[in-house]
């Protein structure tokens, strides 16, 4: 090369001086960039970290919320663990029945504290109490002596009492009377929440259902037992809010499921019985129903003597509903009671015969067929006629 090559050119020195440089250079350039990638990555995974932590903690806050609820238990009550019962069914029936606040949650909790052999008995226990309590509780062997009593839907306080007395040998049938005021002597032991001042009886305030009763149960215990669950049902179907929903209060609710039990022989008629009872308090008509002539009457009477009889319960003679509840009615009943189907459209074929512009309304009905149903009408004109079919028919 000439030497008048200017110096200060870089492409003029020797190569191998000018590559380490350019390799230095890219170092320090791919090193700024990785580090950028890292504290990027690093963020993003901070980032992450938070809120599976922020998630984690959320669900272990709810969870210690299922497992031990805020604010201290409730007075203790007695649970019934049937002989049916297996871990799932009995953890339903302890959220539905207020125990537990989640069912599943429940069961987790058992299976990682070694699980539960479900024995059948009475286990006292304190609604929202802490689970790791219920579950001890639980495993402590019920009481020994343990007797099935099943009373069915629409069962009085009479046929309850004389059903404990077959089956139950530690309870006699006229002390149940006596505790639950269905006699004279003594006005009830126990009181429901529903159950006025004024009335003695826990007529139609026992809730019909299968029992489990141990030998050393008094009568008082077994109707405290009973009466508590009604309530329990009550609460879940929204009878404490009746005067609200229907405008009537908790017990006159009762009365009118009773004389539903008593009267619907299939589950489709209910709403539109309980319907019919409505229409004919708000009109001030007298509700005519057969079942209430029969409480506490000879069954064998003819008909004709027991619309005859100056009775409180007879509703042929005296509008509004009966004194007290005819029956013990279950939950379906009590559903239909609060729930009455509505009228009529009037495009239905049983508002044709009314042309004066009145209001179609279901206040008549009589049993149509053997199997139970009944026919509806919204004039007696219809009402007499399905009468006459029912007769024609053999089944009044």
């Amino acid at each position: 090369m000439s030497s008048d090559t200017p110096s200060g050119n870089e492409f003029t020195k020797d190569p191998y001086q000018v590559l380490p440089k350019i390799r230095v250079a890219m170092s320090a350039n791919g090193t700024s960039l990785n580090r950028k990638i890292v504290n990027r990555l690093a963020l993003g995974l901070v980032a992450v970290l938070a809120v599976v932590s922020v998630a984690y903690g959320g669900y272990q806050y709810w969870y210690l919320r299922q497992v031990n609820p805020p604010g201290d238990p409730s007075a203790a009550e007695i649970f019934t663990v049937t002989e049916t019962d297996d871990l799932v069914s009995m953890s339903k029936r302890l959220e539905q029945e207020g125990f537990i606040v989640n069912d599943s949650v429940f069961r987790s909790y058992v299976s990682s504290k070694g699980g539960l052999e479900v024995a059948a008995g009475f286990y006292t226990l304190k609604p929202h109490d802490h689970v790791g309590n219920i579950l001890r509780v639980l495993r402590t062997p019920p009481n020994e002596t343990v007797t099935k009593v099943t009373f069915p839907e629409g069962f009085t306080l009479e046929q309850m009492a004389q059903r404990i007395g077959e089956v139950v040998k530690s309870v006699k049938e006229s002390d149940f009377l006596t505790k639950t005021g269905d006699t004279v002597t003594e006005i009830s032991a126990v009181r429901s929440v529903y159950q006025p001042d004024a009335v003695s009886s826990l007529e139609g305030l026992l809730f019909p259902d299968t029992y489990l009763i141990s030998g050393d149960q008094t009568a008082t215990q077994v109707a405290q037992q009973m009466l508590k669950l009604m309530e329990r049902v009550g609460r879940q179907e929204g009878l404490d809010d009746s005067i609200n929903t229907v405008g009537l209060s908790p017990y006159e609710v009762l009365t009118i499921a009773s004389i539903i039990e008593r009267e619907a022989k299939v589950p489709e008629d209910r709403a539109k019985i309980s319907r019919v009872i409505y229409n004919r308090l708000s009109l001030g008509m007298p509700l005519e129903v057969d079942a209430t002539l029969l409480y506490k009457q000879n069954p064998d009477i003819p008909f004709v003597e027991l619309k005859a009889i100056d009775s409180p319960y007879n509703s042929y003679l005296y509008p509004g509903l009966p004194p007290t509840p005819i029956a013990n009615p279950g939950r379906a009943a009590i559903n239909a009671a609060l729930n009455p189907a509505p009228n009529p459209s009037s495009g239905d074929p049983i508002c044709r015969e009314i042309t004066d512009g009145s209001p179609c309304l279901y206040l008549y009905y009589v049993l149509s067929d053997k199997d139970g149903h009944h026919k509806f009408a919204a004039t007696l004109t219809q009402h007499q006629a399905n009468v006459q079919a029912a007769i024609i028919a053999g089944v009044l």
